[in-house]
């Protein structure tokens, strides 16, 4: 029982990275995304074409443009003219 335990746990440990979201700016000028998750608020500076992961248990990013999307893991978005496209 314990190992089955102990399975389940590392299981579910290796796969939430995998849920996370990404960023990437493909602008040719740092964007930075504000971020709320959990009730606490971060700001993330994206350099041109860096890729970021945020958002492991779901959130809310408003754009540089004043946007503002709900992400729940596991999305792939592109950051372009200051306008988001999600994937």
């Amino acid at each position: 029982m314990k190992r089955m335990i102990m399975m389940l746990l590392v299981s579910a440990a290796v796969s939430a990275p995998a849920m996370a979201a990404s960023v990437t700016n493909k602008d040719a000028d740092t964007q930075v995304l504000v971020i709320v998750e959990g009730g606490n608020r971060a700001e993330v500076a994206l350099e041109p074409g860096s890729t970021e992961t945020i958002c492991p248990s779901g959130c809310f990013v408003t754009l540089p443009n004043g946007d503002r999307i709900a992400l729940n893991g596991g999305e792939e978005v592109e950051i372009e003219g200051g306008a988001a496209s999600v994937k």
